[in-house]
């Protein structure tokens, strides 16, 4: 009898998640949010596995998320305007408030100490301790005749910058954060009809946000910002009718293979291939849908593509350097985002409408794991503590 209870608390170790109060370094931990329920799942890649959910998040159905540079700390922005600090070790909220009406996404600074929300109500940015969730500054996104905008492509820069896009307004502005209390901001105006989303590049030097209500993107050059924002690719839609946009495509995902930068065409169902050097257009990849998230392989290689509905059960793979189509996979429905692990030999898959959590190997493309979570989206690993931007 002594030996089955041994062997039963054996196997009980073996497949128990780690518990909260157990020590573990963070850099293979992330975390997937849980966006009917308003909960998170924390992850680990080493295992590919699931350690735990923290619930009590609020409205997390456009939710984003950034780590503290130590990756502890997870800070979460709610599509109710709140923000949530969560310590991802013990699995727990630190802190929460409420800041804002609606918001959309957010930031760390450059030295950790800042989190920065951008607001579609009532607009503008706020500025919080990132260790207290204090507020610690103000920004209203005021234009024109005193109207507020909605802010969108909220991004960290170097030098303690943060830049963000003016939906309503058409502008850009550049907030630099030396004197906490006071930013001093950068306006730059029509730049084009209603940014909707931005990136910054890896190495920090160009701020680039896609326009919705024209054809183009528009670029800052933040090494040399007097020269102010150029458009490009101002021609890649002309004379084409656009096809009906079902979800807006992401930015964010720094689909960057060499000097070869990848982006979503809103309204099309294409990905712009365009060189970095000159910032023009050097292909098109014909694709399965209106794709939203277009990531690239940490190595550029490969890039993975996923699609709005009503073809968001598909993911697609293209080679970087031959520019074809080298793998379409089926998850089902409801692929909303996807993660690389920070080498990227694996990439971790949301499928909201099956409530489903898979893990793929990115050479042999074989599904290596699978979890259940409730309808998850967003997809967030603590390597991202270390990369500008995200």
């Amino acid at each position: 009898m002594k030996i089955l209870t041994l062997i039963f608390l054996i196997c009980v170790a073996c497949y128990t998640p780690l518990l909260a109060s157990e020590e573990r370094g963070t850099g293979d931990l992330g975390v997937v949010v849980e966006r009917a329920d308003g909960s998170l799942q924390v992850i680990e890649s080493t295992g590919n596995t699931l350690l735990g959910r923290i619930e009590g998040l609020g409205d997390l159905s456009h939710a984003s998320a950034v780590f503290s540079r130590d990756e502890r700390y997870a800070y979460l922005f709610g599509r109710d305007g709140g923000l949530t600090k969560v310590d991802i070790l013990q699995r727990k909220i630190v802190a929460r408030t409420i800041q804002s009406g609606n918001s959309i996404g957010g930031a760390i600074s450059q030295d950790g100490t800042l989190v920065a929300v951008s607001n579609y109500e009532p607009g503008g940015v706020r500025i919080f301790n990132a260790t207290t969730l204090a507020p610690v500054a103000d920004i209203p996104a005021v234009y024109g005749d005193g109207k507020q905008s909605k802010v969108v492509g909220l991004v960290d820069a170097p030098g303690d910058r943060f830049i963000f896009s003016l939906w309503d307004a058409g502008e850009i502005w550049v907030a630099e954060m030396k004197n906490p209390h006071k930013p001093v901001i950068h306006k730059y105006k029509n730049v084009g009809v209603q940014p909707y989303d931005a990136l910054i590049t890896p190495d920090g030097r160009y701020y680039i946000a896609g326009l919705y209500g024209e054809d183009g993107l528009v670029l800052l050059d933040l090494w040399n910002p007097d020269k102010g924002p150029k458009r490009i690719l101002g021609d890649y839609g002309k004379g084409q009718q656009k096809l009906p946009v079902y979800k807006m495509p992401h930015l964010e995902g720094w689909a960057i293979a060499g000097k070869r930068l990848f982006i979503p065409a809103v309204g099309r169902h294409q990905v712009l291939v365009v060189d970095t050097d000159t910032w023009s257009e050097v292909d098109r990849l014909d694709v399965h849908g209106q794709p939203v998230f277009v990531m690239s392989r940490p190595d550029g290689r490969h890039v993975w593509i996923n699609f709005a509905f009503p073809n968001n059960d598909t993911i697609q793979i293209f080679d970087t350097q031959e520019m074809k189509l080298v793998k379409t996979l089926q998850p089902g429905k409801g692929v909303l985002h996807m993660e690389f692990e920070p080498r990227g030999e694996e990439v971790w898959v949301s499928v909201r409408d099956i409530d489903r959590l898979q893990v793929y190997d990115t050479e042999s493309f074989k599904q290596v794991a699978e979890w259940p979570a409730l309808k998850p989206s967003g997809i967030f690993l603590t390597s991202r503590a270390h990369r500008i931007g995200l």
